[in-house]
């Protein structure tokens, strides 16, 4: 099963060349290695074991091959940009992701691709640059600007509310001004005749901190996509037990909840708040158990195949008798 992956953690897990042969390896071993599928070559002179390598996130794999570039770079290093400032970050990396690396150059030359870096021209001020873990990246904002000229509008929405998350929600409190300066940051970014800016414009308003998962990012894109314009999210409801639920999304019209049921949340450690994923079972069961038992809503869940299109989402909605107003 897939895992995430801390930065400390990507940076142990590459190994140079000169250290894979100091282990005793021989070249003509390393390259059957490699051959075989047993290490994964990550940059020029950089390996991962594959079986690790096979278990990460599309966020992991970015970082590792990050750590694999810097490593392999003299003095300060490049400037990461795009998605590998993303994960950086640790924004996620929504739908089919590349595995290069990308950094951002200042001179006059255009952008190229070598050796798994795409190197790309962008004219970026000081302060889009600071240090993330010791490396240099975009700046969070600048980053979401970046991504949103880039990307397709899934994983720019997924990567827009996490980005907005960092900076504006504490728990389920939201700091309405600091949504409002992130937004006024990218918009800020939006320079006439860019490439992109509609889209860089658009995720600045439509971005939204509260949604906690990507899976919850991609179902208010698909959501606003239907037609639904008055769905509220992250509704707190206190349960009979006197604790204190939030459901996902409330269809107030309908008087419902809709709950994104992402596997990760039972089968992830650290996404769970249970020790086992039999435990965090019991534990939803008896959340929906209390939403449902204290407000007399009914509760709606859907999974990953069910936000691929606006479509699957629809019908599956159509199903409990919700569809969009009009």
């Amino acid at each position: 099963m897939s895992r995430r992956l801390s930065f400390s953690e990507a940076w142990d897990l590459v190994r140079s060349r000169e250290e894979v042969l100091d282990a005793g390896m021989t070249e003509r071993e390393l390259a059957a290695a490699v051959g075989v599928g047993r290490l994964m070559r990550v940059h020029r002179g950089a390996y991962v074991d594959a079986d690790v390598w096979d278990e990460l996130w599309p966020e992991g794999r970015q970082l590792v091959r990050v750590c694999a570039v810097r490593r392999a770079s003299p003095g300060g290093g490049p400037v990461f940009s795009h998605l590998s400032a993303a994960a950086l970050w640790g924004l996620p990396l929504v739908g089919p992701i590349r595995d290069d690396v990308h950094t951002a150059i200042r001179s006059r030359r255009h952008t190229r691709t070598e050796a798994g870096v795409i190197r790309h021209q962008l004219a970026l001020d000081e302060a889009d640059i600071v240090s993330r873990h010791g490396l240099r990246c975009t700046s969070l904002t600048r980053t979401v600007f970046d991504l949103a000229r880039l990307l397709r509008p899934e994983a720019v929405v997924a990567a827009g509310d996490a980005a907005l998350r960092l900076v504006s929600v504490e728990g389920h409190a939201v700091d309405l001004d600091a949504v409002a300066a992130w937004r006024a940051e990218v918009e800020g970014l939006c320079a006439a005749g860019l490439r992109g800016v509609r889209r860089a414009r658009w995720i600045a308003a439509f971005a939204d901190g509260r949604a906690q998962l990507p899976g919850e990012s991609v179902s208010r894109l698909q959501l606003h996509r239907l037609g639904f314009r008055d769905v509220d999210l992250q509704i707190p409801i206190v349960g009979s037990d006197g604790a204190r639920y939030f459901a996902d999304f409330g269809f107030l019209r309908w008087q419902a909840f809709g709950e994104f049921d992402g596997e990760d949340k039972y089968r992830d450690a650290d996404l769970r708040t249970a020790a086992t994923a039999t435990d965090a079972v019991m534990a939803e069961k008896h959340r929906e158990d209390e939403i449902r038992g204290v407000t007399g809503w009914r509760v709606v869940r859907w999974g990953s195949r069910h936000i691929r299109t606006p479509e699957d989402l629809g019908r599956r909605l159509a199903a409990f008798g919700i569809r969009p107003p009009g």
